[in-house]
């Protein structure tokens, strides 16, 4: 094992949901979905390297990000260590920038890099499914976030189906400052208000509308598949979110009064996001929408979830 590598810094991309529908209740607690993922270019930068022991201790410069088994990130270390033991401990520093409480996976990419970077520090050569297969025992999310790129995910969220990348969507990002929105409570509410029985996608086909637009996205011919795309977006969530948290509905209103291509909250929130025509014009939304109760990003789509 001698030249293996004792320190790795890595990019964990966010995510949004372009598509969000939600198609059955399952036994275990879970629901089946349909989503569309999309990695845009705001990101974490996670530090991981080898120490003398078999102990596990992550650092995060956020208050709100706790340093223990709660954290997704030193559970993926843990799996790691459990089914390779003769690794010994790891170190991991989280330099956080992926809102918390958002609806863009910002522990989920923390926990994708935690096991793309073990792989490499101890040259272990897994495969990508079998890295969305330790991912999946973590989180439904932490699957696409280590592949990331454009793909559609089904089961739980954790099936990945790499889709056509997006290049170049731009996007005006926004979060109410102190707001955060629990994943558990919104799937909770949504099934106890049981609101899949009045789903208003479901006889539309519009999961394969979008699907459809996004394969026709490098068609040299087609230039209005961000077009079609911003007026596909979909999310079941923003029915029980929206309702439950008025400043979210506010500010999804706020950018829909701007010259978008389509606005849509992302996974559970509490980040709704606008495609822009160009990043330009993402920026002058961002702008206009600014205030001192928001936080406001500018970002674009990237092909990877993480990466050096």
């Amino acid at each position: 094992m001698t030249g293996r590598l004792s320190r790795l810094s890595l990019r964990a991309n966010a995510k949004i949901n372009l598509y969000l529908e939600i198609t059955a209740n399952r036994a275990d607690g879970y629901h089946e979905l349909v989503m569309v993922m999309q990695s845009v270019d705001l990101f974490d930068r996670i530090e991981i390297h080898s120490i003398g022991t078999d102990a596990i201790r992550v650092h995060c410069d956020h208050p709100q990000v706790p340093n223990d088994r709660t954290n997704l990130a030193y559970r993926a270390a843990e799996l790691m260590q459990q089914k390779y033991p003769e690794f010994g401990g790891v170190e991991i520093s989280i330099d956080k920038h992926i809102p918390i409480g958002a609806g863009m996976a910002g522990g989920s990419s923390n926990a994708a890099a935690v096991l793309v970077g073990l792989d490499r520090l101890w040259d272990l050569g897994l495969t990508q499914p079998e890295l969305w297969e330790l991912g999946a025992q973590l989180g439904s999310d932490v699957p696409f976030c280590i592949s990331g790129g454009t793909a559609l995910a089904t089961g739980r969220g954790e099936v990945i189906s790499p889709l056509p990348r997006l290049d170049g969507l731009a996007f005006a990002i926004c979060k109410p400052r102190h707001l955060s929105v629990s994943t558990v409570w919104a799937y909770q509410t949504f099934r106890s208000n049981n609101l899949l029985a009045t789903s208003p996608v479901r006889d539309r086909s519009q999961s394969s509308q979008m699907l459809a637009a996004i394969a026709t996205s490098h068609d040299p011919h087609n230039d209005s598949s961000p077009i079609r795309i911003g007026r596909l977006l979909y999310n079941d969530l923003e029915r029980v979110v929206l309702p439950a948290h008025p400043e979210i509905a506010t500010l999804k209103a706020s950018l829909q009064a701007e010259e978008t291509l389509g606005v849509l909250m992302s996974g559970s929130g509490s980040a709704v996001f606008a495609i822009a025509a160009d990043l330009a014009q993402a920026k002058r939304i961002a702008d206009s929408i600014a205030s001192e109760n928001l936080d406001v990003w500018v970002a674009t789509s990237q092909f990877n979830g993480i990466s050096t």
